[in-house]
């Protein structure tokens, strides 16, 4: 900032903020800063335009731009989407939320910019309209930021608010939110699911992933990981990444080729029948139980600081847990939630204690899962410190210790 001899204020009073949030023509809130800062406060009772990054982004694309949002899954289809195109011969990359901003990324001498946005970036966004919105599941999360479920709902919608009758909406079918606001979207409209084998849906049917107007588009088998949730990944991926140029060849290639992003349901390791996972991304109750889904018996390990979340939904997932070990600031939560089911529940202090208290209650079958339903900040800096630095070399550390006693 000083180099560009902006003008730098460092940990301004409130008065300071007020009165600095007046006298500009914009202001652009970086993503997490609450609605109820005194600069927006201030800069919106002066009339004073308030407005989202992406916004500034998308009036200044020379490019079509693919915006992806949802509770889960943003990354996996982002990147997905983005490879699916270059497979294609498309020129494309992926950027917002998942890492470099948008606003830096629509410089760039490409085709098509696939980009993640969140409920903070959408929730100021008074004009973004991309070419394609892919709008995923909608599932309560972030509510100590948005207030409650409602105001989070309407920040996701927000994706395809100023879209035209010309671009499209790609939405989740199997998600009764999704299917909600698709249905007042002004866009085009095209639903995937995992459970409908519906025309003009890009759907699964005989173990085929399958678009919209029946073509194969390729088989589970030649998928790298065909999970439930990896299947409605991928058909979102390709009806968006097929609206903006990639072809049937590229996104079969693609889907061949894609590796799992990292921390989630990432194979950590296998011994003694037993495979242990890294789900550290999962960082609300609805991701944990859709990577439950994915196994017939798990031992759950789950916990961190709760984003005032529900986390007895965990409860449903009980008929495939062996056991849960409950770890940081909602063990507490975590260990009530499971009060009057069958399932066994164990509350440790660190993750060493955790993964050993795991290996304890896995049988030969099981996945152990590290699947927290809850942010990382109560002792991590992010979900990759957790997951990477502390829970896989954990497990690596006694898989090595058990194939040394062997």
């Amino acid at each position: 900032m000083r180099a560009l001899d902006a003008e730098l204020l460092e940990a301004p009073d409130e008065a300071a903020t007020r009165a600095i949030a007046t006298d500009v023509d914009l202001v652009v809130p970086s993503p997490l800063v609450r609605p109820g800062h005194a600069a927006i406060a201030a800069a919106q009772a002066a009339g004073i335009p308030v407005r989202s990054e992406i916004d500034l982004a998308a009036d200044r694309a020379a490019m079509p731009i693919v915006a992806v949002t949802g509770t889960n899954g943003k990354t996996t289809v982002t990147t997905m989407a983005a490879a699916m195109l270059v497979a294609s011969g498309v020129r494309a990359i992926a950027a917002g939320n998942i890492g470099r901003p948008l606003i830096d990324a629509v410089n760039d001498d490409v085709d098509v910019i696939v980009a993640e946005v969140s409920s903070f970036q959408l929730a100021f966004a008074e004009t973004f309209a991309p070419r394609v919105a892919v709008l995923l599941a909608i599932t309560p999360d972030h509510l100590d930021w948005h207030g409650s479920f409602e105001k989070y709902a309407a920040a996701k919608a927000r994706v395809t608010e100023h879209q035209r009758a010309d671009d499209l909406l790609v939405y989740d079918a199997d998600d009764d939110r999704a299917r909600e606001i698709a249905h007042g979207a002004a866009a085009r409209r095209i639903g995937v699911s995992t459970q409908l084998d519906a025309k003009n849906m890009y759907r699964v049917r005989d173990d085929w992933l399958v678009a919209a107007d029946g073509r194969n588009i390729a088989s589970l088998g030649e998928m790298r990981r065909s999970f439930v949730h990896d299947r409605t990944n991928a058909l979102a991926s390709a009806a968006a990444a097929f609206d903006v140029g990639a072809t049937m060849d590229g996104i079969r290639d693609a889907l061949e080729s894609y590796a799992t992003m990292p921390h989630r349901v990432a194979l950590v390791g296998e011994a003694n029948g037993v495979r242990w996972y890294d789900d550290s991304k999962a960082t609300n109750p609805d991701a944990t139980l859709r990577a439950i889904a994915s196994f017939d018996a798990v031992v759950l390990v789950a916990g961190g600081r709760n984003k005032g979340l529900d986390l007895s939904l965990l409860a449903s997932a009980a008929p495939r847990l062996r056991a849960v070990v409950a770890f940081g600031e909602a063990a507490g939560e975590v260990a009530e939630a499971f009060t009057g089911t069958h399932v066994a529940v164990v509350t440790v202090e660190a993750m060493h204690d955790a993964v050993a208290a795991a290996r304890s209650y896995a049988q030969p079958g099981d996945a152990v899962l590290l699947s927290p339903a809850c942010a990382s900040f109560d002792a991590y800096d992010s979900y990759a410190q957790r997951g990477g630095n502390d829970f896989a070399a954990e497990v690596r550390a006694l898989l090595a210790e058990e194939a040394a006693a062997r």
